[in-house]
């Protein structure tokens, strides 16, 4: 298998995209932040002196899709045309699942920004909680789904 950002002499470069077709590209991605049963209460009761956390992940999750050309060094900067993330609790886990689907037209797609949209927020849980307890996981950040591109559709297989 040929690796798109490896040149001839196995040297990091940059996809040329420019000859490739503009369609509407989506990608959806998902990841948690395990925590103990007390610090899952106070971020549930919203009451972790840093502030509110869900909240705050989910503008830092926006604030890093919008960023992820700056952060991922051959990864193409990309007008978006929209980011949702969504931070929610899971007293199953117990902790914070997060979620984040990003959208663009262009030549290359969104999985980097939505998987850049879903670490930083899960990080964020982590700087806004780690007071309460520095044993937290950030776990199962990962690709859910992606539409779009020459090759095409995929979506990942139920658990």
């Amino acid at each position: 298998m040929k690796l798109s950002h490896l040149d001839e002499a196995g040297r990091a470069r940059m996809v040329d995209v420019g000859d490739k077709p503009v369609t509407e590209r989506t990608a959806e991605a998902e990841g948690t932040v395990r925590m103990s049963p007390e610090a899952f209460q106070l971020v549930a009761a919203n009451a972790v002196e840093k502030g509110d956390v869900l909240t705050l992940a989910e503008v830092a999750g926006t604030m890093a899709a919008k960023r992820t050309g700056e952060l991922i060094p051959l990864c193409h900067p990309l007008g978006l045309d929209h980011v949702a993330v969504e931070a929610s609790l899971d007293a199953g886990l117990p902790g914070v699942r997060v979620r984040a689907t990003a959208k663009a037209r262009g030549r290359t797609g969104v999985e980097m920004e939505a998987l850049t949209a879903v670490a930083v927020a899960c990080l964020t849980v982590y700087d806004m909680a780690k007071a309460l307890d520095r044993g937290m996981v950030v776990d199962d950040v990962r690709l859910v789904a992606k539409t779009g591109g020459t090759r095409g559709d995929w979506r990942r297989p139920a658990d």
